[in-house]
């Protein structure tokens, strides 16, 4: 667990998730499991880096390969998507995901609702778009 304040602390949901799927990122290539508990700081558990990276491949954002008697990992997604299945998966356990989708939105800060107007515009269009360039958007 992470220390806080001399504490251990609880991580909280998903957050080693995304922990373990950066230490990968950082990576020049393929790496063990030990090499990922390493780069954490080794206070973890070599089996809980194995479940972590076991259910990463469950959601299709790293991939395995055998390498002699162990498995080497690659990401295959970034840190935003693991975000994103995270918010599908909330998502889908709602009933009713007009209300949600509704109270998310009118929750977000200024910035945020017009990077998400932007996205939904470029989206309806088919054109690509950078939420922080202004690529691709076009003038009405």
């Amino acid at each position: 667990m992470a220390r806080e304040g001399g504490r251990a602390r609880r991580r909280g949901q998903g957050e080693l998730e995304g922990q373990v799927l950066g230490a990968l990122r950082e990576a020049d290539g393929p790496v063990t499991a030990a090499w990922v508990r390493q780069r954490l700081g080794g206070d973890l558990a070599h089996t809980t880096v194995v479940t972590i990276l076991t259910r990463l491949l469950a959601k299709d954002v790293v991939a395995r390969e055998r390498r002699g008697r162990s498995f080497v990992w690659t990401p295959t997604a970034d840190v935003a998507r693991l975000a994103a299945l995270r918010m599908h998966r909330l998502l889908d356990g709602q009933r009713d995901r007009e209300a949600v989708l509704a109270s998310f939105v009118t929750a977000l800060p200024p910035g945020d609702e017009q990077v998400l107007r932007a996205l939904l515009d470029a989206a309806d269009t088919g054109l690509p778009r950078s939420a922080d360039t202004g690529e691709g958007r076009t003038e009405d």
